[in-house]
């Protein structure tokens, strides 16, 4: 049986939950905002975990599951909890039982997409430059810093930059213009990412265990999520086939973190070379199967299921 984690109506969650329902797998949802009438007990003994998860009215035994699909969203943030005072018995309630869901996660032989500790890269995205690195990506080169004096060199030096966050927390990539800089003073309190523009194609990559769909991406905005936003035109999201030698570079780059389930986020120039700037552990894929027609929710279906 597949236990589903996070938001029942959230796209990637229903896409997968289809996948499973048309190809017969059991698997039960459990909705985080219903986490009021849930328990849950993990004992370790002998080194195998055992226990018991009660939900939608229903007791199953943890080693009934054999896979897990997991988009927990920060229970802090939920808005059951929103009026709820820090230290509240609701709110203890809820992050020991999701504290105890993510501990048994990490531990279980079942499969699991993703486990906590492989997703831990993408929380510093100049660590996890350093490990994209090993597997034969180029980098744009990179200045993190707060003096303003540095980013006017290294402008100076590149022309176009870009600049992001430092964090896993999602942020939109803006291209580094006159007007921020007459601002740029204000990076005093606020660390930044500064890259080199790479100029080429942008391919998203997901690769599911050995599985790959490269989507790739036509657009005029710097951070095509948010194309309709910076240019006023809508991105356009094409399937693509890749060498096998690529595929196998991103198999390996998603296997290599520890990921079963991948968004890896790429640039090819027109020379051929393949940039590497983030590895998603947990990619908002109904964008691209939404686009594109390709089965990424089918194969992580199939992968949960063991096929």
């Amino acid at each position: 049986m597949i236990l589903l984690c996070g938001i029942p109506t959230e796209s990637p969650m229903v896409l997968v939950k289809e996948a499973l329902e048309s190809n017969g797998t059991r698997h039960v949802v459990l909705n985080q905002r219903k986490y009021s009438s849930m328990k849950m007990s993990l004992e370790i003994r002998r080194g195998k975990p055992s226990g018991k998860l009660q939900l939608n009215g229903d007791s199953y035994s943890i080693d009934e599951f054999t896979g897990v699909f997991t988009r927990l969203m920060d229970f802090h943030h939920l808005p059951e909890l929103k009026d709820a005072r820090a230290n509240s018995p609701e709110l203890n309630f809820c992050r020991n039982l999701f504290d105890t869901l993510t501990r048994w996660a990490e531990i279980t032989p079942a499969r699991v997409v993703n486990r906590i500790a492989p997703m831990g890269s993408n929380f510093s995205k100049p660590y996890q430059a350093q490990l994209i690195r090993r597997y034969g990506f180029e980098v744009p080169e990179t200045l993190i810093t707060n003096d303003p004096e540095l980013v006017r060199a290294f402008r100076a030096r590149h022309g176009r930059v870009i600049y992001k966050s430092i964090s896993g927390v999602r942020s939109i990539v803006q291209s580094l213009t006159d007007d921020d800089m007459t601002r740029i003073d204000s990076i005093r309190w606020c660390p930044t990412q500064f890259q080199a523009f790479v100029d080429g194609t942008n391919v998203r990559v997901h690769t599911v265990g050995d599985k790959v769909f490269a989507t790739a991406i036509k657009t005029d905005a710097t951070d095509y999520r948010y194309a309709h936003r910076q240019s006023g035109d809508y991105a356009d999201l094409r399937p693509v086939e890749l060498s096998d030698d690529l595929s196998e570079r991103c198999v390996k780059l998603a296997a290599g973190l520890g990921l079963a389930f991948a968004g890896i986020d790429l640039k090819i120039t027109p020379e051929g070379y393949v940039y590497c700037f983030e590895v998603n552990p947990s990619p908002a894929f109904s964008y691209y199967e939404s686009q594109t027609g390709q089965p990424i929710s089918r194969a992580v279906a199939e992968y949960l299921s063991g096929n």
